[in-house]
């Protein structure tokens, strides 16, 4: 069974690693001891930059996560460059569509915060499986709790949540550990233009993609698999569960407040 992932000596690669909270969690492996990370991002420029800032024992891929034979091409590289892949942060995510959105809204978020960790998860795990790895899933607090601003957002990001659970379920017997990565209001160029009236303003506070990665460390030791870098999201998710119709009589209330923000 999967435990505490150790990152020292191991090999890493991190999707929508260009910027934010992907390029932090880069950063603090390779300062945490990664033998070598590979910094993965559709935006070539943007992802040699960000390799190229991190130091020698960081490279870059470009290709995107929501194409299965660009991601299994890509981890074939990867495996043959640089050895087998331990850890593999399936971090990549967009803001796309306000409200319900519209058809092409649910279609790019549904295929880069769901299918993207299918198809990670497809060219990766059997060949962890006996040698071990651990897999990441970055979601979202929305996908424990509910953005208000956007559906497909919140929708895909609960799909992220749920196949990282079953991931975890049944792959632990593979040797491989999964987590799921679920913050609320981070510091990142998708959340650059939220105002006082963003949902995301719930939660309190945004956090530095720095202080993101360090939840990550913390918890890749431990071994465990939810990683809340604002824990007061664990007590909402609570009274969430124990009273639904009460936490929806508050959302209302909040998403009222909001609107005359």
């Amino acid at each position: 069974m999967p435990g505490p992932f150790s990152v020292p000596g191991t090999n890493a690669v991190v999707t929508g690693a260009a910027g934010g909270i992907g390029r932090a969690v880069a950063a603090r492996l390779l300062a945490d001891g990664a033998a070598h990370v590979v910094i993965a991002d559709r935006d070539a420029d943007r992802a040699r930059a960000a390799a190229g800032g991190l130091g020698p024992r960081a490279s870059w891929e470009a290709f995107d996560v929501a194409d299965e034979q660009a991601v299994a091409a890509a981890v074939d590289r990867v495996w043959d460059r640089a050895g087998p892949v331990d850890l593999w942060c399936s971090n990549a995510g967009v803001g796309a569509g306000e409200g319900l959105g519209d058809d092409a809204d649910w279609d790019l978020s549904w295929r880069v915060h769901v299918m993207a960790h299918v198809y990670a998860a497809r060219a990766l795990f059997p060949r962890m499986a006996g040698r071990g790895g651990h897999f990441m899933v970055t979601a979202s607090a929305a996908g424990l709790l509910t953005n208000l601003d956007t559906a497909p957002y919140t929708v895909t990001k609960h799909g992220a949540v749920a196949l990282a659970e079953w991931l975890a379920i049944r792959h632990a017997d593979d040797g491989i550990g999964v987590s799921c990565l679920c913050p609320q209001g981070v510091n990142t160029a998708m959340t650059a233009g939220d105002g006082a009236s963003a949902s995301t303003r719930l939660g309190g506070e945004y956090l530095e993609p720095e202080d993101v990665a360090q939840a990550v460390a913390a918890a890749l030791r431990d071994g465990r698999f939810l990683i809340l870098p604002h824990p007061e999201a664990a007590d909402y998710e609570l009274r969430r569960a124990q009273d639904r119709d009460r936490w929806l009589k508050g959302m209302r209330k909040a998403w009222a407040k909001l609107k005359g923000a």
